[in-house]
């Protein structure tokens, strides 16, 4: 008579959870936990004057783009409220970005220290604001891109016209780099959204 195979008894599992529950509970009552209690500072007393004057600073240093399901480009900063052509774009850019005349309603003049060069005065915090609807022609965003880059390519000309005597494609490296702290590009795209008609 041959002999049967054995069968190996397999382990007992039926206390494994139970012990991996009784673990958890002894590790999440035995570990302390940190809490940040935070920094003791004592915040300046509300000065409702200073809040709208930072409001207005702000503001002064945001220009918005925007372009509609009709393609009309509307345009806004401290001095233009208003549909605009695309041939007007560039000019209105460059005056927001350089602010030649330090208009109060334009972006705020100040020192920037830029590596390799030093201090200079310019608009350094300005902003352009693209916005566009979802149904705006792309010929016209192309066109709208292409104007506020060539804003920015004449400042940039013009600086290095008058800093080095030569055009910004002329400059050396380091020269490029100064030119375009100068005059950072500083386009800001937010998502598409419906806008319908200029506002």
């Amino acid at each position: 008579m041959g002999k049967g195979k054995r069968k190996v008894p397999g382990l007992n599992q039926s206390s494994t959870a139970d012990i991996s529950f009784i673990l958890l509970i002894f590790f999440l009552v035995t570990t302390s936990m940190d809490t940040d209690s935070g920094l003791s500072r004592r915040l300046p007393e509300w000065d409702p004057d200073a809040v709208e004057q930072e409001m207005k600073i702000k503001e002064r240093n945001v220009m918005t783009v925007q372009v509609n399901k009709n393609n009309e480009i509307f345009v806004k900063n401290g001095v233009i409220n208003r549909v605009i052509e695309i041939s007007e774009l560039k000019d209105i850019a460059k005056e927001f970005i350089a602010n030649p005349d330090d208009n109060i309603n334009l972006p705020i003049h100040e020192e920037y220290d830029i590596e390799g060069y030093g201090v200079v005065v310019t608009t350094v915090k300005h902003v352009i604001s693209l916005q566009t609807d979802r149904t705006t022609n792309y010929e016209i965003y192309f066109q709208v891109q292409h104007e506020l880059s060539k804003a920015y390519t004449e400042l940039r000309d013009a600086w290095a016209r008058k800093t080095y005597g030569k055009k910004f494609s002329e400059c050396d490296e380091t020269e490029q780099s100064v030119v375009k702290g100068v005059y950072s590009n500083k386009i800001s795209e937010a998502e598409p959204k419906q806008y319908g008609t200029a506002q």
